[in-house]
């Protein structure tokens, strides 16, 4: 069974977005890997020090339904600004969304030319679902300097193709960014982050 793959972004938000973010990927893996399954994240593009606009998150395991279930929505963090001293706002969203099999939204050309693959020894979490072969595929994309790795399937051709699929979701995410950020001048946040119906809130 593939991993449940998992879109968590901050739209166009301000940078406590992605403070609340990259705490967002910690209290995510932490959860995951206590409940026995494994976790992959692939970071977006140019992530600076207080971490990236999104991400995709990867979750194979038992309980990864579970998970998944319990965190699509709206995030909501409540903190005060590390970044602006004295700033009053202290409530920041992010969005989580199951990325589908099948591509949904605008469509992205990618040029094989801007890809590099590698391949490298894929690991599960242990006993019956380690894989000891080099069918684990690493895809870096040159012009954004993305890089999405798959080690779900045994397949290395599988592999290649479901790393293809996340590139191609981050991809789609930059992409509409651009467009709302050209088209409206606001936040994406605004539009497309749901506020008020959290499915779950964080103090940090």
């Amino acid at each position: 069974m593939s991993a449940i793959d998992l879109l968590v972004t901050s739209g166009n938000g301000p940078v406590e977005c992605r403070i609340a973010l990259s705490a967002l990927l910690g209290i995510l893996e932490r959860e995951t890997v206590r409940l026995g399954c494994s976790f992959g994240t692939s970071l977006g593009p140019m992530p600076d020090q207080h971490g990236a606009k999104s991400a995709i998150i990867s979750i194979d395991g038992p309980e990864a339904e579970q998970i998944a279930v319990g965190y699509c929505g709206t995030i909501r963090f409540t903190f005060k600004s590390p970044a602006r001293p004295g700033h009053k706002r202290q409530n920041w969203y992010v969005a989580v969304q199951r990325i589908d099999s099948r591509s949904e939204g605008g469509e992205v050309t990618i040029d094989p030319a801007d890809l590099r693959f590698e391949t490298l020894r894929a690991g599960g979490p242990g006993g019956q679902h380690q894989n000891t072969t080099d069918s684990a595929v690493r895809v870096l994309h040159r012009p954004t300097g993305l890089v999405v790795t798959a080690r779900d399937e045994r397949s290395q051709h599988r592999n290649k193709a479901l790393a293809l699929r996340r590139l191609e979701a981050m991809l789609r995410q930059i992409e509409v960014e651009k467009q709302e950020a050209a088209k409206s001048g606001r936040f994406v946040a605004n539009r497309t982050i749901e506020r008020g119906n959290e499915v779950k809130t964080f103090k940090l």
